[in-house]
């Protein structure tokens, strides 16, 4: 899918393009390409001279090889946006390339973006260019408005962990875990933990993105100055995915414990009943001993008694037991 935004009074106004005269309309300050074909990739090469790379979204690209301006002045960045999907949430690697220097190109203040997959973020921009006028006056602006929006989609996601694990909490303080409520409770804080490591893994990228574009010096100093505060509120993001991980290992250490003292009370069925059974047992095995002098041989009412004795010698302990409270 091929998308062209242009600005028209001060709104980013988004086309659909689905051949190549159509290109030839439009001045479009972003060019964006959603899972893009063969033949879109050759309408760019074709009309703006861009040759888009073939490892523009691999995900096993090296780390130093993600930022990087070339030569002819073409600016080079990778980053990952995220994706807060509530059964399988996930990053998705987004290859920028912007050119603000070549005057032979006609892509000259143009951004291209290459993703395979849409982008919440990039849905939440455009609708912002849109309602706001003047809230993107060129190509520059367009990336950094996409980071500053994914540093407060990564709040957003932020704030719904701190509900989930809200609702966690409740359960788990609340006493009297079950196993299947446990086995419950471990899963959404493991969710909430994965999507907290990929949270703090978005950010850090978003920095090292926002970083490299205020050291290439291609910001003026009102976006520098926007630059410094996307920064600023990343930094805060970071100490929220601290506290969330501490919280996270509680709730954790706290369900593990209820899961230990369900099997602990499990495990002191067992013993109970063993020490209750042992009189018992020492008595029936006396009594099968069978000595001359045994009782059951000159009384006929021997094994009835053994039947009491070791009857007798059970209740002894349990009633002993529950007097110490050790049976509840």
């Amino acid at each position: 899918m091929l998308n062209i935004f242009t600005l028209a009074n001060g709104r980013l106004v988004q086309e659909e393009i689905e051949a190549l005269e159509e290109l030839s309309q439009f001045q479009p300050i972003w060019v964006d390409l959603e899972s893009p074909t063969l033949e879109e990739k050759r309408w760019i090469k074709q009309y703006y001279g861009l040759s888009i790379p073939e490892d523009a979204m691999d995900e096993d690209i090296e780390e130093s090889a993600r930022f990087y301006e070339e030569d002819n002045g073409e600016l080079h960045v990778r980053s990952d946006f995220l994706i807060d999907d509530d059964e399988n949430p996930r990053s998705v690697r987004v290859a920028f390339i912007l050119n603000q220097h070549n005057t032979e190109l006609r892509s000259r203040g143009v951004l291209f973006s290459i993703h395979d997959e849409d982008v919440p973020v990039f849905r939440l921009l455009r609708m912002r260019a849109r309602r706001a006028p003047g809230l993107i006056e060129d190509a520059k602006e367009v990336l950094l408005k996409l980071f500053d929006a994914d540093a407060e989609y990564s709040a957003d996601s932020l704030e719904n962990i701190y509900d989930e694990l809200e609702v966690a909490g409740k359960k788990v303080l609340e006493g009297n875990v079950s196993d299947e409520l446990a086995g419950e409770v471990l899963a959404a804080i493991a969710r909430q933990e994965d999507l907290n490591g990929r949270i703090r893994r978005n950010v850090m990228d978003t920095r090292r993105a926002v970083s490299f574009m205020m050291r290439s010096r291609m910001l003026n100093a009102d976006q520098f100055e926007e630059a410094r505060q996307i920064l600023r509120d990343i930094e805060s993001l970071d100490n929220h995915t601290a506290f969330l991980f501490d919280k996270i290992n509680f709730l954790m250490d706290a369900t593990v414990g209820f899961i230990n003292i369900n099997q602990n009370k499990t495990i002191k069925i067992f013993s109970v009943a063993s020490v209750a059974l042992l009189p018992p047992t020492l008595i029936a095995s006396v009594y099968g001993m069978n000595f001359k002098l045994m009782p059951e041989l000159e009384w006929g009412y021997g094994y009835a008694y053994a039947i009491v004795l070791m009857i007798a010698s059970a209740l002894v302990p349990m009633w002993y037991f529950r007097r110490r409270g050790w049976l509840k």
